[in-house]
């Protein structure tokens, strides 16, 4: 997989950086598949926004994906890869050997025609899932279940993996993509190796039209509001936000502010604390 950048015949091209597609192998999605799926567009049951700048966007249909992984001993051929428009992920349409097919999240490096097969005695292949407990230690991982039966919920975004550390007792030590390192039962099951498409980190929207295709609505600073409509407007020409610290439209702090709750049950799974990035050495805007 590569990425492609164009000339600059208009603005929006300038800084356009897309992916290929090349490992794309269908167009039209597995129809059994497809489900519909309401879009709330930041609005509660009662129609008010409750998370700005969400809206618009092409109309999309909700691939079902398989985070369980529990057709144990069953294998199954990678028939095609597809694009899905909910996340930044592949997915990898399976043919199962009893007739069934399911979506899966494509591994890196996985091909059509290949088998994947899931269970505790399944081979050190990437694609397969088994508990972390038969995984061996330095072996990279991703979908993987917090609880288990749950299906996967941790290390499923393009690119990503997370590394088996260590083992003792019930659990298993992970160190996720974010320097965590958390521990997990060992009968959670995760699938070897990491996500694909991992240059989609290196991709650039170029342009606002895209940012509106995807469902996002811009974004105003608060710095450039009235005082009425944000805590950090007001004043004359470019004025500080005049508080300690900055702020939400709401008055809470923010940019920074640890959220996490101190006596959290899940405290006591966490053995190293992920490393503090702030919002704005990640690019961040003005809230």
């Amino acid at each position: 997989m590569a990425i492609r950048t164009y000339r600059p015949y208009t603005p929006g091209t300038r800084t356009r950086v897309v992916t290929d597609f090349n490992e794309v192998t269908e167009r039209k999605p597995e129809k059994s598949l497809l489900v519909s799926k309401h879009r709330r567009k930041g609005r509660n049951n009662r129609g008010v926004i409750t998370c700005r700048h969400r809206g618009g966007g092409h109309k999309r249909l909700y691939r079902t994906v398989d985070f369980r992984r529990d057709k144990h001993g069953i294998p199954a051929k990678v028939a095609a890869i597809h694009y899905d428009p909910h996340r930044n992920a592949r997915l990898a349409l399976l043919f199962y050997s009893d007739g069934e097919k399911r979506y899966i999240l494509a591994p890196a490096g996985v091909s059509v025609g290949q088998e994947v097969i899931s269970g505790p005695d399944s081979p050190i292949e990437s694609g397969n899932a088994m508990p972390l407990s038969t995984i061996p230690l330095g072996s990279s991982v991703h979908c993987v279940e917090l609880y288990a039966g749950r299906g996967g919920q941790m290390v499923r975004t393009a690119g990503a993996s997370a590394q088996v550390m260590a083992k003792e007792g019930n659990y298993v030590a992970l160190k996720l993509p974010s320097t965590e390192v958390r521990l997990v039962r060992r009968e959670c099951y995760a699938t070897l190796g990491e996500v694909g498409n991992s240059e989609i980190r290196n991709t650039s929207l170029g342009k606002a039209g895209r940012r509106r295709w995807l469902g996002r609505r811009p974004q105003v600073r608060g710095s450039v509001m009235n005082p009425c409509d944000h805590p950090h407007g007001g004043g004359e020409g470019r004025a500080p936000i005049g508080r300690s610290g900055p702020v939400t439209p709401w008055g809470k702090p923010t940019l920074g502010l640890k959220t996490r709750k101190k006596n959290k049950p899940s405290n006591r799974f966490v053995l190293r604390k992920r490393r503090r990035v702030s919002k704005r050495s990640r690019g961040g805007r003005d809230s």
